[in-house]
């Protein structure tokens, strides 16, 4: 992939140099020549491609990030990593108290 990158990037900077050595061609015109022809699309077609090598590097990262915690808690130490908590929040979604314990009374529309 990148010997067409290579290639085509050659071919819009000879593009460029014959525009600015025209006897009609300015300076600004082989600049807009180079950036429009050349590096603009190359850099979209670059980024495009890499985007499933991109994507493949961020499983890669994650699935090792993963193995790692798991390995951690799995060890039982809990000061292997003092900056994670040793103990997991309550994500239960119930409430911690039930309204019959003589709490308080739980809220109801007046009729």
């Amino acid at each position: 992939m990148y010997l067409i990158v290579i290639g085509w990037m050659y071919v819009v900077l000879m593009m460029s140099v014959a525009e600015a050595t025209s006897s009609n061609g300015t300076l600004l015109g082989a600049l807009v020549t180079f950036v429009l022809y050349g590096a603009g699309p190359v850099a979209l077609v670059v980024y495009l491609l890499g985007a499933p090598a991109r994507g493949k590097a961020i499983k890669r990262r994650d699935a090792l990030a993963l193995a790692a915690h798991r390995a951690q808690s799995a060890s039982g130490d809990p000061d292997a990593n003092p900056a994670t908590p040793s103990v997991e929040p309550d994500a239960g979604g119930h409430a911690s108290g039930s309204a019959t314990d003589g709490g308080i009374a739980p809220v109801r529309k007046e009729p």
